[in-house]
């Protein structure tokens, strides 16, 4: 097996196999991965069957000046994206001794490793979670996201319910957006006031992002009296419908807005999928857990989803 590094020459076949993979999104398309690519010192890898053979595997990577492999720092997740057929556990272990070769060759001895999480796998794909396990890597990180099952029974608690009716009787509107700014200002003075942060992409950025991927980034709000109160950006994986950005403004969060843009959302804008990723309720790598926020998914139906991280040392 033939480990080569990724060049813009090679992006049309890497996007070509990535979106064929068994466990790839279109986050790990290059059109997105290389907004940022001043961030972020590009060090991903395309193994082959043999020289300019076939491609087996794509791994998006960066690489860090302490000698460190990393999975895309720019992305939530990206481990092996793999193709759903000719491709064996055995296979997965071969690839990661070629990796391991590899990254001795280059000088760097620490690999920072995270996988695709499962709810976003067309066909299983934790092959190589096994062969971490084999090599004695140690999980790093994990982070607890809450999901729902969209083609099962809602699981709604009776306060959820309660506030979806009241906010859907009252007349406010729910449903898809173009008015990025209008939201980009609530979710900046969200985070701002609340976390004193700002969120990881510029308006511009999303802006571009989403002239991009317009079927795979989409905006939902709740307006009320002409004003948008509320809003959740949506990226569209596959199956899995993520709830990237969410925002609400003081009124919102008084109206319990949030609750019944959710419910709109999973009951009307989600055909053919299977999953409502809410995202992670943790810091510090998992080690603490927003309670408040976590139970405030569980209520809209949410149950656990491992985002994890694994670390080996060569």
């Amino acid at each position: 097996m033939i480990i080569e590094r990724y060049t813009p020459a090679m992006q049309p076949a890497w996007d070509a196999f990535a979106m064929e993979s068994r466990n790839a999104t279109f986050l790990h398309c290059r059109g997105y991965m290389d907004y940022h690519a001043d961030r972020f010192r590009d060090h991903s890898l395309v193994a082959r069957a043999s020289a300019g053979g076939r491609i087996v595997a794509l791994l998006p990577a960066n690489v860090e000046s302490d000698g460190t492999l990393a999975s895309h720092r720019g992305l939530t997740y990206g481990g092996w994206l793999t193709p759903p057929r000719h491709f064996s556990t055995e296979t997965m272990l071969e690839l990661f001794d070629a990796l391991t070769d590899h990254m001795r060759a280059e000088g760097l001895h620490r690999l920072v490793y995270r996988p695709v999480p499962h709810i976003y796998h067309r066909y299983p794909a934790e092959d190589d979670v096994y062969a971490l396990w084999r090599l004695g890597a140690r999980m790093d990180a994990c982070g607890a996201s809450a999901t729902v099952a969209l083609r099962r029974a809602p699981l709604l608690d009776r306060g959820s319910k309660s506030a979806v009716s009241a906010v859907r009787r009252a007349g406010v509107s729910l449903g898809p957006s173009h008015d990025f700014e209008a939201f980009w200002a609530i979710l900046e003075e969200v985070l701002a006031s609340r976390h004193e942060t700002r969120p990881v992409h510029t308006l511009a950025e999303m802006r571009m992002l989403r002239d991009r991927f317009p079927d795979n980034i989409r905006l939902y709000a709740a307006v009320a009296d002409g004003r948008m109160e509320a809003g959740v950006v949506v990226y569209r994986c596959g199956t899995v419908a993520h709830a990237q950005y969410i925002a609400a403004s003081p009124r919102a969060r008084a109206m319990r807005l949030l609750p019944a843009l959710y419910s709109h959302i999973m009951d009307c804008e989600c055909e053919g999928m299977e999953w409502f990723d809410f995202g992670i309720s943790t810091e510090q790598g998992g080690r603490v857990l927003n309670a408040a926020l976590d139970s405030h998914k569980s209520r809209l139906g949410g149950r656990c989803t491992l985002y994890q991280s694994f670390v080996l040392e060569l």
